[in-house]
């Protein structure tokens, strides 16, 4: 999985739901672009892996949706 100039090295750990239903506040635009689903906001940490081969741990967040995966990953903050 690719974020913008980064890659996702193995998987996301000390995964955490934050938002869910209607605490989300991009639900509809959400529910327009992917579909209806039990949309939950998210966040883990995960090890990134630069183009020039450096690696390093951040926060991520991300919606997910059962059949639906993971959309919107992005980078909270560098660890």
């Amino acid at each position: 999985m690719t974020l913008g100039d980064f890659k996702i090295v193995g998987a996301i750990v000390t995964v955490e739901t934050i938002a869910e239903g209607t605490g989300i506040r991009d639900l509809a635009i959400l529910r327009k672009r992917y579909g209806l689903g039990n949309w939950r906001k998210k966040k883990g940490i995960a090890t990134l892996r630069r183009d020039d081969g450096v690696t390093m741990q951040a926060e991520v967040h991300w919606y997910e949706a059962h059949g639906i995966g993971k959309v919107n990953l992005k980078v909270k903050e560098w660890l």
